[in-house]
């Protein structure tokens, strides 16, 4: 540790699904950080042991940071001029206009400019537009500081992150080779993996193309999906008969709500920076968001008038499987088109705590129809044939009922 300089590390959006599990990993390989959010019950909790939300391995490493002395929470942003790495946690969004939103990042650097100090690395990780880096960079010499700008994004599977830190390569940039020296070392903590030296723009697009491949992968099976069904056929069993032993098409992923806070977000922000001419971008943006919809109008052509007097279940409201987070799940935008089209909608997640939700034995009595919409490995107990006379709608076919 640097003289004068309390903590190795501070983290901003240090409470959350980024920055609370690289802090943890960071800590417990025995780098002094501090973990900064506004977020104080949040950090209560962390202080007692628990992580606020479902990540494996997640509990344990934090007890054995907390046991090491390495790592401490704060909300006094006091924190920043007493480190010498600053990792900020927050990217851009798009907004309402499908565009790029810079305000978050600008404001928050604003607000906490007097502590900055010269010498220091900042190291932004969230997901950002192409020439972010850059942009702040300037941001922070017209402000008076001379700080050193890095973009290290964060590659991480969310609730895998304790785990994945220690083993994916990493992207280190920055714009002069003493910071990606210094950012190598920091990273070097952590990980025997690859760290790779990049360009400040090359790792953002990097970042962008990877959730927008992954974004558009989804889309195509989704379409694939949505043909079969308009042709009165199960594509479940195609996808099975196109798999089975046959290693090209091994990278097709089978059809599922494509949802969450990065996804739709970074492949919007892709294209925006091509002049909106990502054409395959905004059209899985149209298949992804409009499976929901297509879901809804299948049942409405099976039970034509009779889906007023239905209940709908809807079994998972997170974005993704054995997660407790709902930020930007399609369930919730199923369940507004199912709202105008039922009687009832019924909604039950196996990690959200919500009180508005019913328990899975009551979704599974109450409801006429049942849209399987996050595929948690608990409704893998369900079998249909125990509810006779009930409709199941299952787009992941965790089920398996080919």
């Amino acid at each position: 540790m640097e003289n004068g300089m309390k903590y190795d590390l501070c983290i901003i959006g240090g409470a959350g699904h980024v920055g609370l599990p690289l802090g943890v990993v960071f800590a417990d390989a025995g780098v002094k950080t501090v973990l900064l959010d506004i977020n104080k019950e949040a950090l209560k909790k962390i202080e007692s042991g628990q992580f606020p939300f479902k990540e494996k391995g997640g509990d344990e490493a934090l007890q054995s940071a907390l046991q090491k002395n390495n790592l401490s929470t704060t909300d006094d942003p006091k924190a920043i001029s007493e480190s010498k790495f600053i990792v900020i946690i927050v990217g851009t969004p798009v907004d309402e206009y499908l565009s790029p939103d810079f305000g978050g990042i600008i404001r928050l650097i604003d607000k906490s400019i007097e502590y900055f100090r010269d010498g220091q690395i900042i190291i932004l990780r969230s997901t950002v537009f192409p020439g972010t880096t850059e942009k702040l960079q300037s941001h922070f010499l017209k402000k008076g500081k001379n700080v050193k700008l890095a973009f290290c994004p964060e590659r991480i599977m969310q609730g895998n992150a304790i785990e994945e830190l220690k083993i994916w390569p990493q992207l280190i940039s920055g714009f002069d080779d003493e910071t990606i020296k210094e950012v190598t070392a920091l990273f070097r903590n952590i990980t025997q993996a690859d760290l790779i030296p990049i360009e400040p723009i090359e790792a953002e697009l990097g970042k962008l193309f990877t959730n927008s491949w992954r974004y558009i992968r989804f889309a195509v099976a989704n379409q694939f999906y949505m043909i079969a069904q308009g042709h009165g056929l199960n594509y479940h069993k195609i996808h099975e008969a196109m798999n089975r032993d046959y290693p090209r098409n091994r990278d097709l992923p089978s059809p599922g709500f494509a949802a969450g806070p990065c996804l739709f977000k970074d492949t919007m922000q892709l294209a925006a920076f091509a002049n909106n001419n990502f054409w395959i971008g905004h059209a899985a943006m149209l298949v992804n968001e409009g499976l929901a919809k297509h879901v809804i109008d299948e049942l409405k052509k099976e039970h034509s008038h009779e889906l007023k007097n239905k209940t709908i279940g809807i079994l998972g409201m997170a974005f993704k499987p054995e997660v407790d987070d709902p930020r930007s799940s399609l369930s919730y935008k199923l369940r507004k088109l199912a709202q105008m089209e039922c009687k009832d909608v019924l909604c039950t997640d196996e990690h959200i705590k919500n009180p508005e939700f019913v328990s899975l034995k009551v979704a599974l009595a109450k409801s006429d129809i049942l849209i399987l919409a996050t595929p948690h490995k608990r409704y893998l107990e369900i079998n249909p044939k125990n509810h006779p006379g009930k409709k199941f709608v299952d787009v992941w076919n965790l089920l398996r009922e080919i």
